[in-house]
């Protein structure tokens, strides 16, 4: 019996074994059937992907379909250098426009103490005043339709910046062009320009002048005076084409800066001096030094919104490259302007002149803005410390012929606009090569063939245009300044001028000075020049109305 159970159980045993084995087999068989099927799959794939590709014979997939979409995609490329553009135009516009808070600052420093007020109220004015006269008439004189090309005739108050199509109101575009910017976006900037013009003449006749005759003033430089420099110029005028060549004046040494120093130098001299002005120079030195360096930094700040903007559109690498090539130059001729300054006053005067510094500055930049995209910077530097001599030499001028501009605003913005706008042709980086680049940059005239010996025709052209702003701008004032003098509204009285205007005239004053403090001051000022110091007090002036400063050791 024992024998019989252990067969039975090895057979039992044996069975299970043979009946997994049989399972497990066909388990295997099922996966090796499976395999072959994918297998079967991944081949047929193979050879349809190893198919040549054919359109089928119905698809919708046309050629107008197909220039229909290359069309839309040029449309695109162009919607997006139009926003790349104004993007840009407006970038520069909020920078450049900081320049009328350096202007304030400048001005306000410059001056004395009892015509802050005045200074300041001037200089807000200005964009006021000459936003109002840029957008009624300026505009559309500057850039209008041209007649003969003189003067623009239509887009009067932005009549014409927007056009009807339909249902839809779109902007007007400044040019045919599919990637033309709006007049819109080209009106703000250029109003930069145009309110800038302005603020210059406001420091030649600084402290003086009567508030309503300068606003009047003001209105017409911005409405008429430079709107007809800029029709000539950049509007497409008769100067953009003269002698074949054409002006060069890539961001406004002369249209602008010329424009203002011109008009600031015929209001000093229509004004006269301030009294005491030769009697007294160190009663006249400026208040602020402080209000005089910012306000210079940021006008320094703002030039490259004023020159680097100029390049109108930034939607390539070739303008890109420019722009960054015109900051370059900006920084050097700035940078040279001022440090020539510094050390011919230095040996000049055997003391450092922080006022002249910052003029020199100034007249670096002035000197550079017409030649800035077409130099190099080497000849950048080269421009900006002949700039800072040439304000030495005509600022020296002034002050011997005895005519009295506050801030110099003639030298750095008339004389070295006058050199800036010359400098612009002597410097172009293409006359080494006999050739001409002006306002095209990279490009000389006439590509590809460039034109030889066109130099001398530039140089004239450049002279020609530099006659013919100094002959407007000075026709147009002397007509306004006059006609002022004889109605007895262009100089403020002279009780009001040595009281100060902010106490006269001014609902607030910018420091609470009373008479005997701004003599105290004055008297500060004038005997530390000298080398002593003042022994006034606010009684002794008082009781005793001393003229002279009592000075001691």
């Amino acid at each position: 019996s024992t024998m019989r159970r252990c067969w039975l159980f090895f057979v039992i045993v044996f069975w299970s074994a043979a009946c997994a084995i049989e399972n497990s087999v066909e388990e295997l068989y099922s996966e090796l059937a499976a395999l072959r099927s994918e297998i079967q799959s991944l081949k047929l794939q193979e050879a349809q992907l190893n198919e040549p590709r054919h359109l089928a014979a119905n698809s919708s997939i046309t050629p107008s379909f197909l220039l229909a979409e290359v069309e839309g995609l040029k449309q695109h490329n162009f919607d997006v250098q139009e926003s790349m553009d104004t993007l840009w135009l407006c970038v520069c516009g909020f920078v450049a426009s900081l320049m009328h808070a350096g202007f304030a600052m400048l001005e306000t420093g410059a001056c004395r103490a009892r015509s802050a007020s005045s200074v300041l109220l001037k200089n807000v004015m200005n964009m006021c005043v000459g936003s109002v006269g840029w957008w009624l008439c300026g505009w559309a004189l500057a850039y209008g339709d041209q007649i003969y090309g003189f003067i623009g005739t239509s887009g009067f108050a932005t009549s014409n910046f927007l056009q009807s199509s339909g249902s839809l109101i779109q902007p007007a575009k400044i040019c045919e062009e599919p990637n033309c910017v709006s007049k819109m976006v080209m009106w703000f900037y250029q109003w930069i320009f145009c309110t800038t013009c302005v603020s210059i003449v406001s420091g030649g006749v600084a402290e003086r002048a009567r508030t309503a005759s300068y606003l009047c003033y003001s209105f017409a430089m911005s409405a008429l005076i430079y709107p007809g420099v800029v029709a000539w110029t950049w509007g497409g005028g008769w100067l953009s084409s003269f002698l074949g060549v054409g002006f060069t004046d890539f961001a406004g040494s002369a249209v602008v800066h010329l424009t203002g120093g011109m008009g600031a130098l015929t209001g000093a001299i229509m004004l006269g001096p301030r009294r005491g002005r030769f009697e007294d120079p160190a009663a006249f030195e400026a208040h602020s030094l402080p209000l005089v360096v910012m306000g210079t930094l940021i006008l320094w700040f703002g030039w490259f919104g004023f020159n680097a903007g100029s390049t109108l559109s930034l939607h390539d690498a070739s303008t890109a490259a420019l722009a960054a090539q015109v900051a370059v130059n900006t920084v050097m001729s700035g940078a040279v302007g001022g440090v020539t300054v510094f050390f011919l006053r230095l040996l000049q005067a055997g003391r450092y002149d922080v006022s002249g510094l910052c003029n020199g500055i100034l007249a670096g930049l002035v000197s550079i803005t017409a030649g800035c995209a077409n130099m190099t910077s080497f000849s950048a530097v080269c421009a900006g410390a002949l700039g800072g001599g040439v304000y030495c030499i005509f600022s020296s001028l002034l002050v011997k012929l005895q005519i009295d501009d506050p801030v110099d605003a003639s030298a750095v913005h008339g004389a070295c606009g006058v050199w800036g706008t010359m400098a612009a042709v002597l410097f172009d980086w293409g006359v080494p090569q006999g050739h001409f680049h002006g306002l095209r940059g990279w490009t000389c005239a006439s590509a590809p063939n460039c034109e030889e010996g066109i130099l001398g025709s530039a140089l004239l052209a450049q002279l020609i245009t530099v006659v013919a702003i100094l002959g407007w701008v000075l026709s147009l004032s002397l007509i306004i300044l006059i006609s002022a003098s004889l109605a007895g509204q262009i100089r403020v009285e002279q009780r009001t001028e040595e009281a100060g205007v902010d106490h006269t005239e001014h609902a607030q004053v910018a420091y609470d000075l009373t008479e005997s403090d701004s003599w105290v001051l004055d008297c500060h000022r004038r005997c530390q020049s000298t080398g002593f110091s003042c022994m006034a007090s606010k009684m002794q002036h008082a009781v005793s109305a001393v003229k002279a400063p009592p000075c001691s050791t």
